[in-house]
C-alpha cells in the first residue's frame, strides 16, 4: 500500500486525498494517516513544485558540479557532503561513481555568480582536490516531466 501511495504522489503531489484514495480503493482517513506516517518516518521528505523558468522568464542558472574530495577518516564523504550542502546556493549534492566523488547542483542568477560560488567557496574547502563545473543550457526533461515542446511533424502531406 505505501509504494502505490508514494508512487501515485511522486508523479503528482498536488493529488487531492479524495482522487488519491479512490485511486487506492481506501479510506481517506487511511490514506491520510499512512501519508502522515511516512512524513514522520522520513520517507516523505518534502513536496516540491517544477518550474519552467524559461517560460516564466526569469533569468535563472543551473549548474551541475562534479567535485573529486579526499574523505575524512572514519566519516568518508558524508562530512564533507554536509559542508557543502548546508550553503544556500545547494540544491541538491549526490555521492556518484565514476571519476569524481560528488555531484552538486547549483541554482544562481548568472554564469558568473556560479562561478564565483565554485572558486570562493567550494574550491576553497580544504577537501575539495578538483571541481568541474556543466551549466545546464536546456532541460528537455525534469523528474519525469518533458520540459520541451514536442517537435512538430514538418513532413509534407502527399496526396
Amino acid at each position: 500500500m505505501r509504494e502505490k501511495i508514494l508512487f501515485y504522489i511522486e508523479k503528482n503531489s498536488r493529488i487531492g486525498l479524495s482522487e488519491l484514495s479512490a485511486m487506492l480503493d481506501m479510506e481517506e482517513a487511511a490514506v491520510m494517516n499512512e501519508l502522515e506516517a511516512m512524513e514522520q518516518e522520513g520517507i516523505i521528505c518534502g513536496y516540491h513544485t517544477l518550474i519552467n523558468w524559461d517560460k516564466a522568464g526569469a533569468e535563472k542558472v543551473t549548474a551541475l558540479i562534479e567535485v573529486r574530495v579526499t574523505p575524512q577518516r572514519g566519516m568518508g564523504f558524508d562530512k564533507v557532503a554536509e559542508r557543502i550542502y548546508n550553503y544556500p546556493e545547494v540544491t541538491s549534492v549526490y555521492l556518484i561513481s565514476g571519476g569524481f566523488d560528488l555531484m552538486v547542483t547549483l541554482e544562481g542568477q548568472t554564469l558568473r555568480e556560479i562561478s564565483q560560488f565554485v572558486s570562493d567557496k567550494l574550491s576553497a574547502l580544504d577537501q575539495v582536490l578538483s571541481t568541474k563545473t556543466n551549466f545546464i543550457l536546456k532541460k528537455y526533461k525534469d523528474h519525469g516531466t518533458v520540459m520541451a515542446a514536442p517537435s512538430k511533424d514538418e513532413r509534407i502531406m502527399m496526396a
